[in-house]
């Protein structure tokens, strides 16, 4: 699947344990053509599965926590131990809801630092419903997600519409290269050397609405989520169960592939990638359910990328 700016890499893609293939929760979003990069969740190995990815912890400093289980959480005591050793950090950003932050405190203060104020500010960010992060080209959002016990989160990125800077009008019309090109681009008009005024409308074509991708952690039901995936570039979702174990993903708060499967088709996204998958399941049956209800279906594997100039599966 597409999706423009962003590039995901699958770190864990397994539900609650780590089979022989799959570690546990982690997921890495790294935004094209800026310094931003979103580890999340941390399930225990995940900095094992960055050594092994190739990626690097140079900028991990921002982590986002979809729910305090510990197959999401717990391999953060590893990964803040090793990067305040390795890496030159400023500070450490970790967001999640209340109930999720309080269990990564006692992780983090109880058990690394046991005790000893952090080197580097470390900030626990509590989030409610709504964006809490935004950039010149996109945002991040946070929604409530109904699984076991309060506190869930899914999380929203959402490129900003962009316009197309046609090079060859603007070379047409004498504009220089320089700063009156990139003052097109922010929407300011420029006034040419020969008087003539050049406004953004006759170089830049029209406006394009922006990559969006969902990433819902686990969930149980997926109704009250509609308004935030409909239309989404890309939606993440877990298919821990198959639907003839139904009953068990009802009561443990899970979804099955074909549940997932029928709200990607409702919610009209454009590609749907499964993960948190379960040992008991196998992964072309997961497909097969899937894909025979919404085709452009993805079972993530770990070390999988997804990103605008290549799919690996």
């Amino acid at each position: 699947p597409k999706l423009l700016m962003f590039e995901l890499l699958f770190l864990g893609t397994s539900a609650s344990a780590p089979s022989v293939h799959r570690g546990l929760s982690a997921h890495l979003l790294t935004v094209e053509n800026s310094h931003y990069r979103f580890l999340i969740d941390c399930g225990e190995g995940t900095q094992r599965q960055i050594l092994r990815s190739g990626i690097g912890f140079k900028r991990l400093n921002r982590v986002l926590i979809t729910h305090s289980h510990l197959d999401h959480i717990l391999g953060l005591a590893g990964l803040f131990s090793t990067l305040l050793r390795w890496e030159e950090l400023s500070e450490f950003e970790i967001y999640g809801s209340r109930y999720a932050l309080d269990r990564v405190h006692q992780l983090i203060y109880g058990i690394v630092l046991h005790g000893e104020p952090p080197p580097v500010p470390v900030h626990l960010i509590d989030l409610k419903e709504g964006m809490f992060f935004e950039d010149d080209l996109f945002t991040v959002s946070a929604f409530p997600v109904s699984h076991r016990g309060p506190g869930c989160l899914g999380y929203v990125f959402q490129e900003k519409p962009r316009r197309r800077f046609r090079q060859e009008t603007a070379t047409a019309l004498g504009v220089p290269f320089g700063p009156e090109r990139a003052r097109l681009v922010r929407g300011e008009a420029v006034t040419l050397t020969d008087g003539r005024v050049i406004y953004p409308n006759d170089v830049l074509d029209a406006e394009v609405p922006g990559a969006r991708y969902i990433h819902t952690g686990d969930i149980g039901r997926v109704e009250p989520i509609l308004s935030h995936v409909q239309g989404a570039t890309a939606l993440v979702i877990e298919a821990t169960y198959l639907e003839e174990d139904a009953l068990l993903a009802d009561q443990f708060g899970h979804m099955t592939a074909a549940r997932a499967a029928h709200f990607a088709h409702q919610a009209g996204v454009e590609a749907l990638i499964l993960t948190h998958i379960s040992r008991r399941s196998r992964e072309r049956d997961i497909l097969a359910e899937a894909q025979a209800i919404f085709p452009n279906t993805y079972v993530a594997r770990d070390f999988d990328r997804f990103s605008d100039r290549k799919s690996v599966v």
